[in-house]
């Protein structure tokens, strides 16, 4: 082409440009989209994130109520813990002044400074420590405290003493960002005596923190019960958290609060039944007895025990001992691993409150119940008498209709055989309860050829045990209590595959075979005696007070034993703790809790009478409980208690067992297991305000080993109460 030749037009297409303006159409319809979804449709979520970034809900722990005991002394309290801490942001602007902090710092509290700030190795140690324990250096916790959160404090060194904490305050002017700061722990100043009552505080547990955090606990800083008063009044006791909500800027810092705070609600105290005099010397008497014994035999022959005391009137406790007990205020920072798993390994079970939450074969304390049924019954009346030779030939039926050889045959002897082959001969039914004869009670349990035809039988006995407190739970405010075991034949088809024999009802008759009972449900079954028929609901807890000493009404609810309730409303069940108000369970002698059975020729069928326990059956048994005191010849606390100032009346027991324990030191010998010692005992006889049991774990004879620690602990009761009105006591009528 010629260089003078015109150029060809450049033909413009509109399709080109349509697509740029459809381009920008589409890119601002989807910003103004974007801009209208944001500020209508999600305007209120980040509006709500943007209100989160500023805010922070600040939890103010409230004050836990303290524990005392019915005269007013403290069981367990919060104690001031000093604690060093370091705001980073409050630090000095230049290196060297906060390196002289932490070098003074670190020579006061002996705590490790630490090596420099971007060592990393060191500053991902620090990630793997929590608080308070040693490990990390000053610099490196400082520095990884700095990054997260700069003007939250981090504690340097925990619990030190009252003196550093005020040198600290002292160079507070020189040591900028460096303050003291108090936190409350929990102190127990009785430690092991109570310890079992009271138990101790641990951190929120996995399972618990969604439930706890939502009633406004926070993990990881506040505790909670985990046994004893701590955890089953923890509702009471805990009180309710405060709350400050506070605008915050980036780095953390408190600007300003953004709602009126609420404020804590400091939790109630408690006042328990238990005299802590009383717990002091039915510990001491206890211990006393075991180390006697257990240096009389050269061995550690008793390992454990327990002595429970009572107001049978009222049901109060007045003493609750376990021992071995443990060292709750171990535990009042945190729980030591291997401390805990000290206790938990050790076979005498010192974590668990062997009060109510161990079950023993009852002995001849439980003949209280076959005597009961056995005169209510009229297998037996006061004027009748009962041979009781030093053993009786039994014919061991399975069946009414088995036949009687000498396979099925086998001897059955009283505690006596062995000083006294002949027994104790005719003998009524009170010498029968008095002298604890074995024999008498295989008669009047399972009944004897033609002179007794027809026993109480097995069925009417656990109906009787069961009145008496035997086979369920008390109700009273501790967790972990047992129901104990009142065995039947249907129980022992379905346990063991095998029928229920005569044999079988005689060693139930004398507390023994499947026979089980807690401590506490064999101090109840006195109690009934002893209080003429009226068994109390047994409790702790004497009232409930605010921070300002006023009385708070209270009610508890022990249908769930794992989950037990305190409320301030009645409840279907429940029954009322504060103001203290005495709880009857039951009389014996006007609610008719006797499911009648009638009896013939060795079967017993259920019928439907209900029937009560005579007043006169009662005091039958009664008399026959101060008879042991009373009667020189074989009264079994005729040796303790004869020249006792005060009427005292009671039951000893000696049950033989066969446990883990027992066939690990190969001591289950047939007819040499070894025994555990009981004795049950009450104070007046005619008007009782005292019942005591003591319990000694393979202690051997109840009269010789467990009646001297009840002799010296109703003997304390008696001093302590003359002292009080000597000094005119207000407290100890609480």
């Amino acid at each position: 082409m010629s260089s003078g030749s015109t150029p060809r037009p450049v033909r413009f297409e509109s399709w080109r440009l349509m697509a740029v303006y459809l381009v920008i159409a589409l890119a601002f319809a989807g910003l103004l989209f974007r801009l209208i979804n944001l500020q209508i449709f999600e305007g209120s979520n980040w509006a709500a994130s943007a209100v989160d970034n500023y805010t922070n809900e600040v939890s103010v722990p409230a004050p836990r109520g303290i524990i005392y005991d019915r005269n007013g002394y403290i069981l367990a309290r919060n104690l001031a813990s000093y604690n060093i801490v370091i705001t980073p942001a409050d630090l000095p602007d230049d290196d060297s002044d906060i390196q002289a902090i932490y070098r003074e710092l670190a020579k006061l509290l002996d705590v490790p400074i630490g090596g420099r700030v971007d060592d990393e190795v060191l500053l991902e140690e620090a990630k793997l420590y929590g608080p308070c324990v040693p490990g990390p250096g000053i610099t490196q916790l400082v520095a990884l405290q700095d990054s997260l959160a700069p003007y939250s404090p981090v504690k340097i060194k925990c619990n030190v003493t009252e003196e550093i904490a005020r040198v600290v305050d002292e160079k507070a002017v020189d040591w900028p960002g460096v303050t003291v700061e108090v936190e409350p722990i929990r102190d127990y100043p009785t430690g092991s005596l109570t310890a079992s009552l009271v138990g101790f505080l641990g951190p929120i547990p996995a399972s618990l923190e969604e439930e706890l955090r939502a009633q406004g606990f926070v993990p990881n800083r506040d505790k909670i019960g985990y046994s004893g008063v701590e955890a089953s009044l923890q509702d009471v006791l805990a009180g309710r958290n405060g709350l400050r909500v506070v605008q915050v800027d980036v780095a953390g810092q408190e600007l300003r609060n953004l709602e009126p705070p609420i404020p804590t609600v400091p939790g109630n105290n408690v006042y328990l039944t238990i005299d802590t005099r009383l717990q002091a010397a039915a510990e001491a008497s206890l211990i006393q007895e075991i180390n006697f014994w257990n240096t009389y035999f050269g061995t550690i022959r008793i390992s454990s025990g327990v002595v429970i005391a009572m107001n049978p009137k009222t049901g109060e406790i007045l003493a609750m001992v376990s021992y071995p007990s443990y060292e709750n205020n171990r535990f009042a920072r945190i729980i030591p691993a291997y401390y805990y798993e000290q206790l938990s390994q050790d076979p005498r079970h010192p974590l668990l409150n062997n009060a109510i939450s161990a079950e023993f074969p009852p002995g001849s304390v439980f003949k209280l119940s076959t005597a009961t049924g056995a005169i209510n019954e009229g297998v037996v009346t006061l004027s009748d008498i009962v041979d009781a030779p030093g053993q009786l030939e039994l014919c061991e039926k399975f069946n009414v209709n088995d036949v009687c050889t000498e396979f099925n045959t086998r001897p059955f002897v009283d505690h006596i055989f062995e000083q006294r082959p002949e027994g104790f001969g005719p003998i009524s039914f009170l010498q029968c309860i008095a002298f604890s004869s074995n024999v008498c009670f295989y008669k009047l349990g399972g009944g004897y050829e033609d002179e007794i035809p027809q026993g109480l039988g097995i069925e009417r006995l656990g109906e009787y045990a069961r009145a008496l407190g035997y086979g369920q739970r008390s109700g009273i405010e501790l967790l972990g209590e047992a129901d104990g075991l009142i065995p039947a034949p249907q129980w022992k088809r379905i346990n063991t595959g095998e029928n229920w024999s005569t044999g079988d009802t005689y060693i139930a008759s004398v507390g023994q075979g499947y026979v089980l009972g807690t401590p506490l449900q064999i101090l109840m079954s006195g109690a009934t005696i002893a209080n003429h028929g009226k068994l109390m609901q047994p409790t702790i807890v004497h009232d409930i007070t605010d921070g300002d000493g006023k009385p708070v009404e209270w009610w508890f609810d022990p249908s769930d034993p794992n989950n037990l309730k305190v409320n301030e409303f009645q409840t279907p069940g429940s029954y009322q703790i504060s103001p203290f108000t005495p709880n009857m369970k039951w009389d014996v002698t006007v609610t008719p809790l006797i499911e009648g059975y009638s009896c013939d020729l060795g079967y017993c069928s259920l019928t439907e009478d209900l029937k009560i326990i005579k007043p006169e059956s009662v005091e039958a048994v009664r008399t026959g409980t101060r008879l042991a005191v009373t009667d020189p010849a074989f009264g079994t606390l005729y040796d303790v208690f004869n020249e006792f100032p005060i009427a005292v009346a009671g039951k000893t027991g000696t049950a033989e067992y066969c446990d883990d324990v027992a066939r690990a030191a190969q001591q289950c010998d047939f007819g040499k297991w070894p025994t555990h010692s009981w004795t049950l005992a009450y104070a007046p006889y005619e008007d009782p305000e005292i019942i005591v049991v003591a319990f000694a774990y393979h202690g051997g004879e109840g009269a010789s080993v467990a009646a001297p620690i009840v002799a010296r602990v109703i003997q304390a009761y008696f001093e302590f109460k003359a002292i009080d009105i000597a000094l005119e006591n207000p407290a100890s009528g609480r």
